[in-house]
């Protein structure tokens, strides 16, 4: 299955290249040697997306680096709107609507055609540094000390292209919220840990002012999990890898470690170690088999991983392989939250898709409260040492 997978990775795109390299060559009105240079100069675009994948970005300057790893993730998103136009448009000659004049060495057709690119790249762009915030209600019937506000966050990637400077305006947003807790689901790094080294990164997480709580992605493990665990201990990220921690005798959070590791343990087996009598929450950074969660007795989900497809129309691909690419989700007493990210892969672009973080509000149904919820908030400083306390007992 997985040499099936890494064929079709290898095979679609080399099909894409062709197929869209023939119809610039037909359609450029220019002489042979300018649609050589066009053809070659996408194509190589293509190719340096091969220098992220081997890790060779790693020895370059971080400005070289980061050019790199733009150009090539973003080449990918192109070609497929490439392929989807020509294919629309070959479509459009068959059944006699589009005129075989506007795709052989037309200039009108070829400048509209990069317009267009242009334009749906640039809006993505945007739409992508828009960062959606998406507020949601959690209720339990079991006893909670007060109500709490938790920023919850998936899929940050942070590396060549979201930045630390990136980082710092997501940063902004949480603090704003004044959370009681912080949970990410998992690639808090995108694939490799040297950029993140390069510009110190993990002192970012400092100026949060609430406990944060992780589970491992699979993007840690590209990057190498021993390496990623041990930035998590530099940003003071309490890890939880197949454990659990209890926070104020009332909540208990169980991370998993993700499905990269194999000898992972079950949800089951994480639930029977934890006090279920608490409400309950589970970091797993893969959406798959939801049922067992439910089956498991955990109140509420947090999962990211799909991205819900980064953009159209890979997202229809999300919706259809998962339950719940995507969005709050139940299944008999436990809630999810499936979130599409606040950081992404490669090129910078969402296309009818969003970058989003979740806040939540946790209710006790019987409104009693043992502590006003505006009392909830003790001064910022002590969360910060506190931390200090949960490296230690995390290591």
């Amino acid at each position: 299955m997985k040499m099936m997978w890494m064929i079709l990775f290898m095979a679609l795109p080399l099909a894409g290249i062709v197929y869209a390299s023939w119809h610039v060559w037909t359609l450029l009105p220019l002489a042979n040697v300018w649609k050589w240079t066009v053809i070659g100069t996408g194509i190589l675009c293509f190719l340096t997306l091969f220098l992220d994948l081997g890790r060779r970005l790693d020895s370059m300057p971080l400005p070289v680096a980061r050019i790199l790893y733009a150009t090539g993730t973003s080449s990918v998103m192109v070609l497929l709107y490439l392929v989807m136009l020509f294919l629309v448009l070959d479509l459009g000659r068959l059944v006699g609507v589009v005129p075989r004049a506007w795709l052989h060495a037309n200039g009108v057709t070829s400048m509209a055609i990069l317009g267009f690119i242009v334009t749906v790249f640039l809006c993505g762009n945007i739409h992508y540094n828009n960062k959606v915030r998406v507020p949601i209600q959690l209720s339990t019937t079991k006893p909670l000390p007060h109500d709490y506000r938790i920023v919850m966050l998936s899929d940050l990637h942070l590396g060549y292209h979201n930045t630390r400077a990136d980082l710092a305006k997501w940063v902004d947003k949480i603090n704003a919220e004044q959370p009681d807790l912080i949970l990410i689901a998992g690639d808090i790094i995108d694939i490799s840990i040297h950029p993140l080294l390069e510009e110190d990164i993990a002192s970012e997480f400092y100026r949060l002012e609430a406990p944060v709580f992780a589970c491992l992605g699979n993007h840690e493990y590209y990057s190498g999990s021993a390496e990623a665990q041990g930035f998590y201990r530099d940003a003071d990220i309490w890890l939880l890898n197949d454990t659990s921690y209890v926070l104020d005798n009332a909540l208990v959070i169980i991370g998993r470690d993700d499905r990269s590791n194999r000898s992972r343990k079950t949800v089951e087996q994480l639930a029977s170690e934890a006090d279920l009598s608490k409400y309950a929450i589970l970091l797993d950074h893969q959406p798959y088999e939801l049922e067992r969660t439910e089956h498991a007795g955990i109140d509420f989900q947090l999962s990211g991983h799909t991205h819900r497809g980064q953009v159209w129309p890979i997202s229809w691909i999300t919706d259809a392989l998962y339950e719940c690419s995507w969005g709050s989700h139940q299944r008999g007493a436990t809630q999810y939250y499936v979130s599409s990210g606040i950081g992404i892969w490669g090129g910078k672009f969402r296309i009818g898709t969003q970058s989003e973080y979740v806040v939540a509000t946790l209710k006790e149904e019987s409104g009693k409260r043992r502590v006003e919820s505006g009392m909830r908030k003790e001064e910022s400083g002590k969360w910060k040492v506190e931390r200090g306390k949960w490296k230690e007992d995390s290591e």
